[in-house]
């Protein structure tokens, strides 16, 4: 597979990657601040469905690609941006697990109190708080790797290749 089209795939499922998840995350995040049960549970099931239809492929796209990237041009994975950026996935992918669990979980529990005419559980609404705190780091690191992509800061030097 040629560079450019690894970079290309890289690239898009960036773009998917990291506009699927600030969307998806803003849709739930003022739907559950509404009063709108069924809207809640149809911005639940949406970005459910999102994370496993765009967000999941791109996740496995982006360190295939890079790591395919890196070997073409002969790169040590121990260069410090690539280091650094690999450490800040995993990172971001640590704090990305619990969040589809969560997701999962408030999708059924809000599921559930339509069926049933209820409120959301306070269960619920612990949930989405830790969903919204654990997206902040994951937000934050892919922030920092598309920084360490765009620049590649060379170790110490305090020069940036452009």
């Amino acid at each position: 597979m040629s560079y450019l089209f690894l970079k290309y795939l890289h690239l898009l499922s960036l773009v998917i990657l990291v506009g699927t998840g600030l969307g998806s995350a803003w849709y739930k995040w003022m739907g559950d601040r509404s009063d709108d049960l069924a809207g809640i549970v149809r911005i639940n099931t949406l970005v459910v469905q999102a994370d496993w239809f765009f967000t999941t492929p791109a996740i496995i796209l982006q360190p295939l690609t890079g790591l395919g990237m890196v070997h073409i041009q002969g790169l040590p994975l121990d260069s410090p941006w690539i280091a650094a950026s690999l450490f800040l996935y995993g990172l971001a992918a640590a704090c990305w697990l619990p969040v589809v669990w969560l997701q999962i979980r408030m999708r059924d529990l809000s599921r559930t109190a339509l069926a049933t005419d209820q409120r959301l559980p306070e269960r619920y609404q612990s949930y989405a708080r830790y969903w919204f705190w654990l997206g902040v780091p994951a937000f934050v690191c892919m922030t920092a790797i598309i920084f360490l992509m765009v620049f590649k800061p060379d170790a110490g030097l305090g020069i940036c290749r452009i």
